[in-house]
Parts: structure tokens; sequence; C-alpha cells
């Protein structure tokens, strides 16, 4: 599903370098699990996760063929390098938000910069909560066996790139009736977990605007580089030149490199 790449030679050798020394880490840490790892067919792979899609289905209204489809598309029914090593089956990335371990992989970018699970089950139950987002919030007003309405719902929300992501999704629950582990629910049940759901997205989208105002607030001040402007320097920070300069009782527009800027009130 994506970041980084680098200018210098200097830089991309010294973050190859990284990437391999990250990467060598997770692979040691995770070595014995690696080391007994048995190849899955994709049956294999439906029976062993299968009560897990179940249960995440049944707290949050995720189509358990969704999350099977998913996962033995995105790890390659568990035999992907991602899930091997890093217990990744979904190829969910890590943001800025993520605080486990990563794992580099060339992806849409070179080392695109992926999370580390201790465990399988612990990758369905954070793929469960990453959908718990803004942009997903309709999805989980679907009937909760809505396989084909989830497949163009992740498509239209941007959970992947390729066009014909729904397609692939719904071949796959078809090929192996993966809808057989979906469940019908009563209209009181669905207005219960879709109230449940939606207010869990409201929370995290509270949690992470304060986060946001908090980092505003601390970053008061703003070192000049080379290129800046007055101009350009009180647009990245949603001020006026007047507000800037006012800010730093400046009388000119006149600014240094490595000159520190007041940039907040």
């Amino acid at each position: 599903m994506a970041f980084f790449s680098s200018c210098s030679a200097s830089r991309k050798t010294l973050t190859n370098k990284a990437v391999r020394r990250n990467n060598q880490s997770v692979q040691k840490a995770n070595s014995e699990s690696i080391a007994g790892y048995t190849p899955l067919t994709s049956v294999q792979y439906i029976d062993r996760f299968k009560d897990i899609a179940i249960q995440e289905m049944n707290k949050y209204g995720i189509p358990a063929s969704i999350t099977l489809a998913q996962g033995l598309f995105e790890s390659g029914s568990g035999n992907g390098e991602l899930a091997r090593v890093a217990n990744n089956h979904f190829g969910i990335k890590a943001g800025s938000a993520w605080t486990g371990k990563v794992y580099y992989k060339d992806d849409d970018n070179p080392n695109d910069k992926f999370r580390v699970y201790d465990s399988p089950e612990e990758s369905f139950q954070d793929h469960a909560d990453f959908l718990k987002k803004k942009n997903y919030a309709k999805l989980f007003e679907l009937d909760k066996n809505d396989y084909k309405g989830w497949a163009y719902g992740l498509k239209k929300a941007g959970y992947a790139t390729n066009p014909n992501y729904p397609t692939l999704l719904i071949t796959i629950i078809q090929k192996y009736n993966l809808d057989q582990y979906d469940s019908p629910e009563s209209e009181i049940q669905k207005i219960n977990r879709v109230d449940t759901v939606l207010t869990q997205i409201d929370k995290k989208v509270a949690i992470a605007q304060d986060s946001t105002r908090q980092n505003t607030t601390y970053n008061k001040t703003y070192t000049v580089k080379q290129g800046d402007t007055l101009y350009n320097i009180s647009k990245r920070f949603g001020l006026t030149v007047d507000d800037l300069k006012g800010l730093n009782n400046m009388d000119s527009n006149n600014i240094k490199i490595g000159q520190t800027l007041v940039v907040a009130k």
C-alpha cells in the first residue's frame, strides 16, 4: 500500500547501510520463527486465519471475506517477505504515527517503510484498527456481509492504487468461497456496531488534531535555510509578512541563513 529516496550519493550510501542494519536486526529478532517457517497453500492460509478474521468482523463489521482476501493478496498467502519476516500480512506502511519497529522494502518507492508485528494475529488486529479512519468511515455503515460494497469502497477511499483492486478481491473471495465466513446482523445490532465504530473513529481524529495543535504550539521558532524568504516562511506558518516581521521586531525584509525566527504568537 508508501515513502523515501535520497539525492546525494553519500547520503544514499549511508541510508542503505542503515536500512540493511535495521532489517538485519528485525530478521535476527524473528530468526526462530523465520527458521521454522513452513510455506502455506491458500487453503491452509484461510484455515489458519479465518477465526481472527471472523473475530474482527464481529467487533467492527469488516467482512471476514474481505480481511482474508486482502491477507491472501497482500501477503502471497503468508509466503511473502513481509509476512515471513515482519508478520505484516496487509502491507501496512509505517507512517509518522507508528512507534513500533519497521522493515524496509522496495514497493511504490525504494526502501518503503513497513510496520513490524510480534505475531500475524497482531497484524490482523492492526489491520482493523488501521481502517478506523475518517476516509473509511462510510464503509462501516455497510452491512458486515456486503463484501462487494467493501471491495469497491476500499478502492474509492484510497486503500490501494491498483484500479483493479476491487475485482482482485472479489475474484479471490468467490474462488475460495470466503463469503461463507461472513454473517448478517439484525438492524439493532448494526446500529449499535456502527455507532460504536464511528465514535471510535471520531475519537482517533480528535486525538490526532490535538496532537497537531500541540506540535504547532511547541514549534514556535524556525531556523532560516538557504533559499528562504520572508514570504515563503510566512506562508509556511500561516502568517503574513507583516505578522512575521512584527513577531521578530524586524524593520526590513532581510534575513540570513542560520537566523532563528519566531513563527507563532
